[in-house]
C-alpha cells in the first residue's frame, strides 16, 4: 500500500494555489500581518516607451526638408524617425521585411514605406505613436523603385519587370494608367531592359517622366501622349540618375565608375563622360574602370558652382580602403573617408522645390553603423556633432545597469567632467535635423544607465525624461599595458579577443564608488574625483583562487587549535605593478605550467588620471598550476565598510580597498558548516588554526617570512609555529599521496612542497602571494570535484558551485543574535544563501590600521535554482538599503573631507527577545522566499516558474512600495508583492531570442526596465500603469505645423514666353474617369490597424481578454454613437428640407403661372 504523506499534499497545495503559493508557513511569526501592502494588480501595466541607439542594419533613408525630420528604415522592417535632440520615434512593420525605400509626403505629416515583400505602407506621423493608415500588397510584380513628386498625391512605383504603376496615396488605390516596359523602350530592342532603377519627373515639366532601366537605357516619357519622347542608351548599367534644376540636363552614375551627363534634347550621345576616380591614360584611351558609383546627386547654387555628391566609384587598386563619399564642387574634389560602408546619403537643400536653385548646405550619410552629417558650407567639410545617442555600440555592449531616482547632483557632476572629453573640430552650425517638439512629461526624477563594453570602456548615460545623452566615458584598459604589435599581444587564454571586456559592475550612486570586473579575471575599484592626479604606481593586489583538495589529504594540524588573536599593526604595502621575477612567484617558462601569473599586466609607468573616475586598486586573479583563473561571476562594493567582495566558481574573496589587503579567500564549500569552522580553514602548515571570528589581516609587513607567515586566502597572520620537522613530515606525506594521483595533480603537489620548503631568503611579498592548499578529489572524468558535507548535497551535484550574488546588509548573522551587525549575504548557483558576518574597526585612523574581522555563519536557507537577488526589509516592509558613505573628493583638503564625510547611517533597531524585526527577501531562478530574521524562519514562499527559469530579478520600488520584478527565459515579466509574494503582474512580453537580452535586461525603480534589443539599440519599457497612462504626454511630437515655402517666382519673361515649370493635372490623367480601373489581381489593399493599435501592448491571459473585450465594446459603442449622430443629422436634414419645401410652397401658392 502506498504511503500517504500529508506534508507533501500540503506542500503541493501551497505550490499550486495562487493564493497559497505565497502562504505563511505554519509556526512562523505573525508580525508580518501588520505589514500593509498597498500595491495591487491595477498599478501594473506593461508597454514599450522609447528605443535609443543607432538603427540596427539600416537599409534606407528619407528627409522632409520642411518639417526637418529624418526617417531611417532597416532590414528588419523597423522605422526610426529623428528630429531635434531628444525627438526620436520607433515603429515596426509587422511583416519584418526590409525597408527598401522611404518617401515623405513633404510637410504633410505622412510617410510612404516600400518593403522587400512588395508592400507599400502609408504612415500617419501626426500622432505621437505613428500608425499605418493604408497598405497595398503587390501580388504579381516586385517593387524596385518609388517616386513621389513634391505636392503630388500620385506615387510612381517601378517594378522588376520594368513596368511603372501609379498609386493614389490618399485612398491607396491603383490607377489604371500603367507604363509598360515594351512601350517605353524601342521596338527594335530584342532584350528586356531590366528592372526600373530610377523614376523622376522633369523639374520644369511635370508631364515628362524620366525612367532609368538597369541595362543602361533611360527614357523620357510623355505622360499625356503616353509615348517616349527620347531614349538615351549607354553600354554600362545604371545605378542612379540626378536632374539639374533647370530640367535641361541630367547625370547618370554607372557600374564602371563613370558619370554621364546628358542634354535632354540630344539623346544620341552623352554631353560629358567623366570617371571621378579613374586614372587618365596619356595616350587618350579610356580610363581604367572603377568600382560602381552607387548614387549621385546634382545640386545647384545661385552664387557659385554646382555640387556633385557621389558614393562609390573608387579605383579597384584601392582594395582595403574604407568607403568614401566624394564631393565635387567646381574644380575641387574632396574624398571623405567613412568608418563604415555607406548605405545611403541625402543632400539637404534650402528649398523643397526641384525647379529652383537647390542651395545644398549639408549631406546626411547613413553608414552601416553610424550616421554622419557633413557641413557643405565650411571649408574642409567638417561634420556636425550628433545630438542622438548613436554610439551605444561604439564597442559591443557586454553589460548594462539602470538606476532610476538617483541623487540629483550626480548627473551635473558627471556631465561637467564628461564635457571635457568631447572631441574638437565639429561644425559651428546648429544640427540641421531640427524638427519636432519635446514631450510635456511629468517625470522629473534623474535616471542613469551604465553600459560596459568589450573594449573595457564604461559609459554613463543621462536617461531622464525618456531621453538618452552620454555623460561620461571611462576607459578601464588604461590601467593595463597595451600590446604594441600583434606578436606581443598577451595571450590571456581566457578570452581570445577583448581581454579588457567588462563582465559585471557594482556602483554606489550615493558614494560614487565604482567597481568593475573584467573577463580576464580582474577587478578595478574607482573613486570619483573632480581633480586631476598622476598615480606613480598603480596599487595592485594579486589573489590566488583555486579549487579545494579533499579533507583526507590535508596536512596534520599538529593539534594546535588555540585561537590566535590578531596583532595590530600597519597594513602591508600593496604589491607593485611589476610582476616579480622570482621563480616561486611567477612561472611561465616552458619547463612547467604557468603559475601565479595574472592574465593582464598592470602598467608600470605613471598613470595620469583626469577628473572623473580614478583607479583606487586593481585586483587580479592569477593562474594556478597551469590553470587560468575562473571568470568573476558576482561582485559588490560597499563604501561604508570599505570592502569589495567578488566570487567565481572557485569561491569568494573579500578585499579591504582602504587598507589594500585581502581579508578572505574561501572556497564555496567552506562557507557551509559553521559549527566546526576549523574543518574548512586553510591547511597551510605555516599557519596556526584560527577560529572563524578571527579571519583578519594584521600583518605589519616589516617582519621576514621566518617571523611571520601570511595567507592572503583569509588575510590572517599568526606566529609561525610550524617547525622543520612538521614541514618534512608534510613533504613526505605529499610524496606518498602523489603516487595515487595523475601527473597533473602530482605536479601540483610537488610544486606545493617546493613552496613550503622555500627558505627565509625570499622576500616578504612572496609569502604574501603564497596561498593555502585545499583538498581536491580527482574524479575519473579528469575534473576536480569539491567535497562537502553529505547532508547538504552529493559530490556529483556539487561539481561546480559558483557564487552568483552578494548583498551587503546590517542584519542578524546568527539565530541567537539580538543586535544587528554588518554582514554579507552570499548566494550560490546551487541555491544556497549564506551569511558572512563582518567585524569593523572604528572609523578614522583606526579604520586604516586595524583589521576587519570576518566569520562565516553558515547556510541561511536554500532555494531551487541559482540565487539572483537578495534584499532586506524592516518589520514594516520598508526596504533597508546597504549602508553607504556620502561622497567626498579623495583629492580635496582634509578639512573638506571631514565636512563631507559622516559615519554610515544608524543601524536598524535591535530585535526584541523572541521577535523578528527583519525580513530577508531571496529570489532564485525558480522561486522566491521571504525569511524572518533573526529566527531564520521561512514565512513566505512562491514558485515563480516550473517550466522555465528567471534570467533577471530585482527588488525595486514603485508608488512608495517594494516588490520583486522578474524576467523569465520564456519571455514572461512578473512582479511579486513584498513581503507576501502575491503575483501582481504576469505578462508574456518577449521570448528570449538571444543571450544579449539575457545579459542586459535590468529592472529599476519607479516601474522602469530596459534591455539591448539589438547590438546597437536599447529598448526601454515600463511596467507602471501611471507611466503608461502618461506616455502620450511624455512622448515627443514629430509633426509641427509649418508653412510650406513659397514656390520660386517664374519671372515676367518666362511667364510671357512660356518658360518656367509646366504643371500637369495628374488627377485628370490618372483618375478613374480617364485611366479606368486597375487590375484587381495586381495588388491587394489592406486598411490600417486604426484604433486597434493600442491593443499591441495588451496583456495576455484574462487581463488581455478583458482589455480586448473592453476595446471591442468601446468601438461598438463608438460606432453606435456615430450611427446615432448620423441618424440625427439625417433627421435634421429632412426636417430642414421639409421646412424649405413648405416655405417655397407658401411663396408661390397664390401666384399665377405667368408671375413665376
Amino acid at each position: 500500500m502506498k504511503k500517504f504523506n500529508i506534508r507533501k499534499v500540503l506542500d503541493g497545495l501551497t505550490a499550486t494555489s495562487s493564493s497559497s503559493s505565497a502562504a505563511a508557513q505554519p509556526g512562523a511569526p505573525r508580525e508580518n500581518d501588520a505589514v500593509q501592502e498597498t500595491l495591487q494588480s491595477e498599478h501594473f501595466q506593461l508597454c514599450k516607451t522609447v528605443r535609443h541607439g543607432f538603427p540596427y542594419q539600416p537599409s534606407s533613408m528619407a528627409f522632409d526638408p520642411v518639417q526637418k525630420i529624418l526617417a531611417v528604415g532597416t532590414q528588419t522592417g523597423a522605422l526610426r524617425l529623428f528630429g531635434r535632440a531628444g525627438v526620436e520615434c520607433y515603429c515596426q512593420h509587422e511583416s519584418g521585411a526590409a525597408v527598401i525605400q522611404l518617401q515623405f509626403l513633404i510637410n504633410e505629416g505622412a510617410l510612404v514605406s516600400a518593403l522587400a515583400d512588395d508592400s507599400i505602407h502609408l504612415w500617419n506621423l501626426r500622432q505621437k505613436i505613428p500608425a499605418i493608415l493604408h497598405s497595398l500588397k503587390f501580388n504579381r510584380e516586385r517593387i524596385t523603385y518609388c517616386h513621389l513628386p513634391f505636392q503630388s498625391k500620385w506615387l510612381y512605383i517601378g517594378t522588376e519587370r520594368g513596368n511603372i504603376h501609379i498609386v493614389n496615396v490618399e485612398s491607396f488605390t491603383l490607377s489604371g494608367y500603367v507604363i509598360m516596359w515594351n512601350k517605353a523602350i524601342e521596338l527594335s530592342t530584342k532584350t528586356h531592359p531590366g528592372p526600373v532603377v530610377h523614376i523622376s519627373d522633369n523639374p520644369m515639366d511635370e508631364g515628362k517622366l524620366l525612367i532609368g532601366f538597369e541595362c543602361g537605357v533611360v527614357v523620357l516619357w510623355d505622360l499625356k501622349s503616353k509615348k517616349a519622347d527620347y531614349r538615351y542608351n549607354y553600354d554600362e548599367a545604371i545605378h542612379s540618375v540626378a536632374w539639374h534644376h533647370e530640367g535641361k540636363q541630367f547625370v547618370c552614375s554607372h557600374s564602371d565608375g563613370t558619370l554621364t551627363t546628358w542634354n535632354v534634347r540630344a539623346p544620341a550621345k552623352p554631353a560629358q563622360i567623366i570617371t571621378p576616380h579613374g586614372k587618365q591614360p596619356k595616350d587618350g584611351k579610356k580610363p581604367e574602370p572603377c568600382k560602381p558609383i552607387l548614387k549621385v546627386e546634382y545640386k545647384t547654387t545661385r552664387a557659385g558652382d554646382p555640387f556633385m555628391v557621389l558614393s562609390g566609384g573608387l579605383s579597384y587598386d584601392t582594395l582595403g580602403r574604407r568607403a568614401c563619399l566624394t564631393v565635387m564642387h567646381g574644380k575641387s574634389t574632396a574624398v571623405l573617408e567613412m568608418d563604415y560602408p555607406i548605405v545611403d546619403f541625402l543632400t539637404l537643400c534650402e528649398t523643397p522645390y526641384p525647379n529652383d536653385f537647390q542651395e545644398p548646405y549639408a549631406v546626411v550619410v547613413l553608414l552601416e553603423k553610424d550616421l554622419v552629417v557633413i557641413d557643405l558650407g565650411q571649408i574642409g567639410y567638417p561634420i556636425f556633432e550628433t545630438p542622438y545617442p548613436l554610439t551605444i555600440h561604439e564597442s559591443p555592449v557586454t553589460c548594462c545597469e539602470y538606476f532610476a531616482d538617483c541623487p540629483a547632483e550626480l548627473i551635473p557632476a558627471l556631465y561637467s567632467i564628461g564635457s571635457r572629453q568631447k572631441r574638437q573640430g565639429y561644425s559651428k552650425k546648429e544640427w540641421p535635423i531640427s524638427g519636432g517638439n519635446w514631450g510635456q512629461g511629468t517625470q522629473s526624477y534623474p535616471e542613469i544607465i551604465i553600459t560596459g563594453h568589450a573594449d573595457g570602456s564604461i559609459k554613463f548615460w543621462d536617461a531622464s525624461a525618456l531621453m538618452l545623452q552620454v555623460l561620461y566615458k571611462l576607459k578601464t584598459a588604461k590601467v593595463f599595458e597595451r600590446a604594441r604589435s600583434k606578436e606581443e599581444k598577451p595571450s590571456t587564454d581566457i578570452v581570445e579577443e577583448d581581454p579588457f571586456a567588462i563582465q559585471t559592475l557594482s556602483w554606489c550612486p550615493e558614494s560614487r564608488m565604482l567597481c568593475v570586473a573584467g573577463v580576464s579575471a580582474h577587478v578595478i575599484v574607482y573613486r570619483f574625483s573632480k581633480q586631476e592626479i598622476t598615480t606613480e604606481v598603480v596599487q595592485l593586489l594579486e589573489v590566488r583562487m583555486q579549487s579545494e583538495f579533499s579533507e583526507v589529504d590535508s596536512p596534520d594540524p599538529g593539534g594546535e587549535q588555540t585561537p590566535t588573536l590578531p596583532t595590530p599593526g600597519a597594513p602591508p604595502s600593496p604589491q607593485e605593478t611589476e610582476v616579480p621575477t622570482q621563480p616561486s612567484t611567477g612561472n611561465s617558462s616552458s619547463d612547467g605550467p604557468r603559475d601565479n601569473i595574472p592574465c593582464l599586466q598592470v602598467r608600470s609607468s605613471p598613470l595620469k588620471q583626469s577628473p572623473g573616475y580614478q583607479v583606487e586598486l586593481v585586483i587580479q586573479l592569477v593562474w594556478v598550476s597551469g590553470e587560468p583563473p575562473q571568470q568573476i561571476t558576482s561582485l559588490a562594493i560597499n563604501s561604508s565598510y570599505g570592502l569589495v567582495v567578488f566570487g567565481n566558481s572557485n569561491g569568494l574573496a573579500v578585499v579591504d580597498y582602504l587598507q589594500k589587503t585581502l581579508l578572505l579567500n574561501m572556497g564555496t564549500s567552506e562557507l557551509y558548516s559553521p559549527s566546526d569552522p576549523y574543518q574548512r580553514q586553510p591547511r597551510s602548515p605555516r599557519k596556526a588554526r584560527q577560529p572563524s571570528g578571527a579571519l583578519c589581516d594584521s600583518n605589519d609587513g616589516s617582519n621576514t617570512s621566518e617571523d611571520r607567515c601570511k595567507s592572503p586566502t583569509s588575510g590572517s597572520t599568526s606566529p609561525c609555529n610550524s617547525d622543520d620537522e612538521r614541514k618534512q613530515k608534510f613533504i613526505e606525506k605529499v610524496k606518498f599521496k602523489s603516487r595515487r594521483f595523475s601527473k597533473t595533480v602530482a605536479n601540483d603537489f610537488a610544486k606545493m612542497s617546493r613552496k613550503i620548503s622555500s627558505t627565509s631568503e625570499q622576500k616578504p611579498d612572496l609569502e604574501e602571494r603564497s596561498q593555502r592548499w585545499r583538498s581536491l578529489t580527482y574524479a575519473k572524468d579528469n575534473s576536480f570535484t569539491r567535497s562537502r558535507s553529505s547532508s547538504v548535497t552529493s559530490i556529483e551535484r556539487e561539481s561546480r558551485e559558483a557564487i552568483s550574488s552578494f548583498h551587503f546588509c546590517e542584519s542578524y548573522p546568527r539565530k541567537t543574535d539580538s543586535v544587528v551587525g554588518p554582514g554579507v549575504l552570499v548566494g550560490t548557483t546551487q541555491g544556497s544563501v549564506m551569511m558572512v558576518a563582518l567585524s569593523l574597526p572604528p572609523g578614522g585612523d583606526q579604520r586604516q590600521q586595524q583589521p576587519v574581522g570576518i566569520s562565516s555563519c553558515g547556510t541561511l536557507v536554500r532555494l531551487k535554482g541559482g540565487i539572483l537577488t537578495m534584499a532586506m526589509l524592516d518589520s514594516t516592509g520598508t526596504l533597508l538599503p546597504p549602508s553607504y558613505e556620502p561622497w567626498y573628493d579623495p583629492n580635496a583638503s582634509d578639512e573638506e573631507k571631514e565636512k563631507s564625510r559622516r559615519r554610515r547611517p544608524a543601524s536598524p533597531p535591535s530585535s526584541q527577545e523572541g521577535q523578528d524585526s527583519q525580513f530577508a527577501v531571496l529570489c532564485s531562478e525558480k522561486q522566491a522566499k521571504v525569511v524572518a530574521m533573526p529566527s531564520q524562519t521561512c514565512i513566505y514562499k512562491h514558485n515563480i516558474t516550473e517550466t522555465s527559469f528567471v534570467l533577471r530579478a530585482d527588488v525595486v520600488q514603485m508608488a512608495g512600495a517594494n516588490f520583486i520584478a522578474c524576467f523569465c527565459a520564456n519571455g514572461h515579466i512578473m512582479t511579486l508583492s513584498l513581503p507576501s509574494l502575491r503575483p501582481l503582474l504576469d505578462v508574456n512580453y518577449l521570448p528570449l531570442t538571444d543571450m544579449r537580452i539575457a545579459r542586459t535586461f535590468c529592472f529599476s525603480n519607479l516601474g522602469q526596465a530596459l534591455y539591448l534589443t539589438s547590438p546597437t539599440e536599447i529598448q526601454r519599457i515600463t511596467y507602471s500603469q501611471e507611466t503608461c497612462d502618461n506616455l502620450q504626454e511624455m512622448l515627443s511630437e514629430l509633426f509641427t505645423p509649418v508653412e510650406t515655402p513659397e514656390a520660386p517666382n517664374r519671372g515676367f519673361f518666362k511667364g510671357l514666353f512660356g518658360g518656367g515649370a509646366q504643371s500637369l493635372d495628374r488627377e485628370d490623367l490618372f483618375g478613374e474617369t480617364t485611366a479606368g480601373k486597375a487590375s484587381r489581381s495586381l495588388a491587394q489593399h489592406i486598411p490600417g490597424p486604426g484604433s486597434m493599435e493600442g491593443m499591441k501592448g495588451a496583456a495576455s491571459g484574462v487581463v488581455g481578454e478583458l482589455a480586448r473585450a473592453r476595446v471591442a465594446l468601446d468601438e461598438r459603442g463608438q460606432k453606435l454613437g456615430e450611427l446615432e449622430e448620423r441618424t440625427a443629422a439625417m433627421m435634421a436634414s429632412a426636417e430642414s428640407f421639409s421646412k424649405h419645401a413648405h416655405d417655397m410652397m407658401l411663396k408661390y401658392k397664390d401666384k399665377k403661372w405667368y408671375q413665376l
